[in-house]
């Protein structure tokens, strides 16, 4: 079983510390949502992990070794950090072909992997006329060349299409059904919910929340119930004398913060007032994460206003 360890991992540039002690470990058989605001420390995380930067203190671990240790690396660990990485002048192909080469990955593996992704009908164009969409595909392919039990993948939905978006949601679930490592950085948060069991979440340089998706929402974000009635007053009324405000939507439903369908309902049934429709609301990952988050953001935008 193949794990990353992040051991009190500290990255510092000049004045600025990108990274600040982070300690978490990300294990196997599931994916991995990599969360946090721009700046938060992601990236430079992610390339400590692969040796492309020293750490200031801490270390990385993949398997028990840094990944530097591995004389053929893309055998344990297959990554995407950049879609752009690969040569413009040669094919698709012939960019696998010399990854293979210099890792002792059998040739065979490379069509193989442009098969897996979809590329195989284009794979001997050259990579300058791919579109972003392809390259990332193309980056993907690479990644996974080697068969590895870790799979560390930045932003791997970027500029693909609906369909591309579906099958790379359903790779990342194969690979961690296989009992593969899966770190996925990511900033759309409805997507990422979509694919992650368990998440990592980081607020300038810092270790927010290391916690499974289902538990990072509820324990980030209030119950919410549905509801729409005839006399939205009388029912407004009565949940304020326990503690509840009901807030209206253009739609004409409303919306109860911190409580119950259940709670709602029975205070609806005791006061005589019609209820139309009533249900519970689950929180998404996307107000969970801003909830916490907020505090953290380093280049926050505000509304717009008219002068």
């Amino acid at each position: 079983m193949t794990s990353i360890d992040v051991q009190d991992l500290t990255k510092e540039y000049g004045a600025t510390r990108a990274v600040d002690g982070l300690t978490f470990r990300v294990g196997p058989g599931r994916v991995t949502g990599f969360l946090g605001p721009n700046g938060a420390g992601k990236s430079t995380t992610l390339r400590l992990a692969l040796g492309l930067a020293r750490p200031t203190s801490g270390r990385v671990l993949v398997g028990g070794r840094p990944y530097a240790a591995y004389d053929e690396p893309l055998r344990t660990v297959g990554a995407l950090l950049d879609p752009q990485a690969a040569h413009g002048s040669r094919t698709a192909r012939d960019h696998l072909r010399v990854l293979a080469a210099a890792n002792r990955i059998p040739v065979r593996r490379v069509d193989d992997v442009l098969e897996q992704v979809g590329l195989a009908a284009v794979a001997g164009r050259r990579v300058k006329t791919y579109s972003l969409g392809m390259r990332q595909r193309l980056g993907i392919a690479a990644a996974l060349l080697g068969d590895p039990a870790v799979v560390l993948l930045d932003e791997p939905s970027n500029g693909l299409d609906p369909e591309g978006i579906v099958w790379i949601r359903e790779l990342l679930r194969d690979l961690a059904r296989a009992g593969r490592t899966v770190l996925v950085s990511s900033h759309l948060m409805n997507e990422t919910a979509t694919f992650a069991d368990h998440l990592v979440v980081l607020g300038r340089g810092r270790l927010l929340a290391d916690a499974s998706t289902r538990d990072f929402i509820a324990a980030h974000s209030a119950g919410r119930v549905r509801v729409r009635t005839t006399e939205p007053e009388r029912l407004r009324a009565a949940l304020a004398r326990v503690g509840h405000t009901l807030t209206a939507a253009d739609d004409g439903r409303c919306t109860v913060a911190g409580a119950t369908a259940a709670e709602v309902g029975a205070l609806a049934a005791a006061e005589r007032v019609p209820v139309l429709e009533l249900g519970d609301e689950r929180a998404s990952l996307e107000d969970a994460y801003l909830a916490l988050t907020t505090a953290d953001t380093e280049f926050a935008a505000h509304p717009f206003q008219e002068v």
